[in-house]
């Protein structure tokens, strides 16, 4: 059964062009736009999928806004980590509910948004405090008070070591990520996952240069290219804009240790 909206909820209003605006729903507060206004009270106490007429007769669409649509509308201080690279990202990492995850370079939190969507307990590393109280806001703002309760946002610089030891996954948004390939050796656990997201496929070759001197197998890099189609009737062909580079995501598992290897082999049986 479908829940009503409530006062207090984010809510997406879309209109027949597909623009799409983010608000939340105030008793007695008014969204206003070029094509009219729309009262929150219209809105609030109804399902979601509810068509509105503004004061000057257009249409709009109320909806729950998915992390998408969160993410590509919230507030930003960094360039986030578009949906299609998160995506592939959580997939690499493999990430799964309960999964302790370190994440450095946090930004405005659209890759924290992700990891804590699957159920991860993250420890941030960000330079920053603006960029560390926008990614804790923006996480607030759509997973609310439970999800914060699972992350955690240190001032930090990776580069200059990571305290944890036995992190089941480290994922990297920064410039230089093979810094931090030593220290991600010495903090995941054996079968740990390091992802890395960088612009430049050179900073992606430095990154993979730096695994093949340590304790890491599998590692490839890939980059996700995004293209919508255009279906009407018999009108069938992909859109004309398409979301080309973004980023590489490399990604590399850590092997036991020599001497770890060497106990199990040794170990009665």
């Amino acid at each position: 059964m479908s829940r009503a909206l409530e006062a207090g909820e984010l809510v997406l209003l879309t209109d027949r062009k597909g623009r799409r605006y983010l608000l939340t729903l105030v008793e007695g507060g008014e969204f206003h736009t070029h094509a009219g206004s729309v009262a929150h009270d219209g809105l609030i106490g109804g399902p979601e999928g509810t068509q509105v007429r503004t004061t000057r007769n257009a249409e709009l669409t109320v909806w729950r806004p998915t992390l998408r649509d969160y993410v590509l509308k919230m507030p930003r201080g960094a360039q986030v980590v578009y949906p299609k690279d998160s995506a592939a990202i959580l997939m690499h990492a493999d990430v799964f509910p309960g999964a302790r995850v370190l994440e450095s370079g946090v930004g405005s939190g659209a890759l924290s948004l992700s990891l804590l969507r699957a159920g991860a307990v993250v420890v941030g590393y960000e330079v920053r405090e603006d960029f560390a109280q926008q990614a804790v806001g923006n996480v607030t703002g759509f997973l609310g008070a439970k999800a914060v309760d699972r992350f955690q946002v240190e001032i930090r610089d990776c580069y200059q070591g990571i305290d944890a030891e036995g992190l089941d996954r480290i994922v990297l948004d920064l410039p230089e990520p093979w810094r931090v390939v030593p220290h991600a050796a010495a903090s995941l656990r054996p079968g740990g996952i390091l992802v890395a997201y960088t612009p430049s496929i050179i900073q992606a070759v430095q990154l993979r240069e730096a695994c093949d001197s340590g304790p890491w197998a599998f590692a490839s890099t890939m980059e996700v290219l995004h293209r919508g189609w255009h279906i009407k009737g018999d009108a069938v062909r992909p859109e004309h804009r398409m979301v080309g580079h973004t980023g590489f995501v490399t990604a590399a598992r850590r092997l036991a240790d020599e001497e770890m290897n060497l106990e199990a082999r040794l170990r009665p049986r």
